[in-house]
């Protein structure tokens, strides 16, 4: 008897549907093509012993599975709970008319119990997309799949859970969640707050700039100046995320494996902070089976690299072109995949190798020479992509011992909010522009137009800082933020000269 099923591959951060054939006719062995993965052939034995634990029997008989399109990689364990379907329907073990209804996946223990798997998110989308009427998945994510309304999911616990479902047997309400009402619930909620934070408000000004136009920032100060505290802190001033972001945020986590349980979509911007001893495939992704990275773990969010200068060269040189593009294209000779990476790229560094020049107080104890060779580790073009340079300065102990709270993050983000808002009505009608951060030259000459003082003022800056085109472009960017904050419409000089001064680095004999 011939039988059709239904589950999904997923490649890059969407699926494809896969129809799984079984035919069970007259012979004695088990065949199973359509590219399967070691994995995938594995699931034999999976079933053999389920069956068996579960009073099932496997057939006696010639078994042949398909699964196409052919031309596809089926990979992974999470094929075996459609495949055992599919074979208990072809040897009449069960009998349901709804089989075609649903996608299928999960992965099978020896004793029938079913197991988690990645990409739960893609699949339900996909499957509504093509007009299923529902995904029948294990328990622990359902309520990952479930923010797919109206779509029916049902979250199971053993081989025994489907078939009695599939048959009509046992009734197993659909999992549902309301994603506005989770969303709405845990936007407000701050961990790390900024009125923890003593002094620092010019670099507190900094970071709200940062955050209301998406820049990337880099903080270079002395150790124990408040770099990585300021940092950390970054996302509680974030907008809080869309729908649509949150979507497309979760569906990275779950490809990637990296959701907690029973968790069912990501109502925080991540924040994501490497080691710097991480390679160079770990932060872009890839692999032998392509897996997002910590750029893209990072999209929406913030990537946050401390102690830059300690990362490898390549590592950080492979940063420069998802920086423009804000996605992350890998190609292997089976398949090219597009994993997106728009991230805020915050990145903090000690000024010299023993991390006191240009303290207040303490001596640089570096050899000549010593301090550029320690910058230089950063490569120009780099460093070029980095918006906002400040150099933050130790807190002196009238800051440090004043217990007057500063101003908290919910106030910031509030102004942030707004400038974000501005920026959204701006480039409603833009495709992929969702703020100044990720402007298009055409659209810098288009909203920002400057008088001749501003111009007289960005000549003398670019002639003695030697700036480059993309510092220029740069500075054009920050400034309309700090526009947008102030609600002007125009730019003035004084935004222009605020932006400039976030140079830091730009500037003539800053390292000796």
């Amino acid at each position: 008897m011939l039988v059709k099923c239904y589950g999904a591959a997923v490649q890059g951060i969407d699926a494809t549907i896969i129809t799984i054939e079984v035919n069970v006719s007259i012979g004695i062995r088990f065949f199973m093509v359509g590219l399967p993965d070691s994995a995938v052939k594995e699931s034999h034995e999976r079933m053999l012993s389920a069956f068996t634990y579960n009073g099932y029997k496997f057939p006696r008989q010639q078994v042949i599975v398909n699964m196409s399109p052919a031309d596809i990689r089926k990979e992974g364990a999470s094929y075996d709970l459609p495949l055992a379907m599919g074979i208990m329907a072809a040897n009449n073990q069960i009998r349901c008319d709804n089989l075609s209804q649903y996608i299928i996946m999960g992965e099978l223990s020896l004793d029938g119990s079913i197991l988690p798997i990645k990409g739960a998110l893609p699949i339900a989308l996909k499957a509504k997309t093509e007009g299923f009427k529902g995904v029948i998945l294990p328990k622990a994510n359902a309520l990952e799949a479930a923010v797919v309304a109206p779509l029916e999911v049902i979250g199971v616990e053993t081989l025994v859970d489907v078939v009695q479902f599939l048959e009509g047997t046992k009734q197993i309400a659909a999992t549902k969640i309301c994603t506005d009402a989770l969303l709405a619930a845990s936007s407000n909620q701050i961990d790390l707050d900024f009125s923890e934070v003593k002094g620092q408000e010019n670099v507190k000004r900094a970071m709200e700039v940062a955050a209301a136009g998406g820049h990337n920032l880099i903080l270079i100060g002395p150790p124990g100046s408040g770099k990585s505290m300021l940092a950390k802190r970054l996302p509680s001033i974030l907008p809080p995320l869309s729908l649509l972001e949150a979507l497309e945020t979760t569906k990275i986590h779950s490809v990637a494996g990296t959701m907690g349980k029973n968790c069912s979509i990501m109502c925080q911007r991540p924040f994501r902070s490497p080691h710097h001893t991480i390679s160079d495939v770990a932060l872009v992704g890839g692999g032998s089976i392509p897996q997002p990275g910590e750029m893209s773990l990072a999209h929406n969010g913030v990537l946050f690299l401390d102690e830059l200068p300690e990362f490898k060269r390549s590592v950080l040189e492979v940063m420069r072109q998802p920086l423009e593009d804000r996605k992350i294209t890998i190609s292997r000779a089976a398949l090219t995949v597009d994993y997106p990476a728009s991230f805020m790229l915050v990145a903090s560094m000690n000024p010299c190798p023993c991390g006191y020049y240009n303290h207040p107080e303490k001596e640089c104890v570096c050899a000549p020479g010593a301090v550029q060779k320690y910058l230089n580790r950063i490569s120009g073009p780099l460093m070029d992509r980095i918006d906002i340079q400040i150099e933050v300065t130790p807190v002196p102990f009238e800051e440090l011992s004043n217990r007057q709270a500063s101003e908290n993050s919910s106030s910031i983000r509030e102004r942030v909010i707004r400038a974000r808002n501005i920026q959204f009505q701006r480039y409603r009608n833009e495709e992929n522009v969702h703020c100044n951060a990720q402007m298009t030259t055409r659209l810098i000459q288009q909203h920002v137009v400057l008088d001749e003082q501003c111009k007289c003022l960005l000549k003398r800056a670019v002639d003695q800082l030697k700036l480059s085109a993309r510092a220029y472009d740069r500075i054009l960017k920050v400034s309309r933020t700090i526009a947008d904050l102030e609600g002007s419409k125009n730019v003035l000089a004084k935004h222009l000269m605020e932006a400039i001064t976030y140079r830091n680095l730009d500037r003539e004999n800053w390292a000796g």
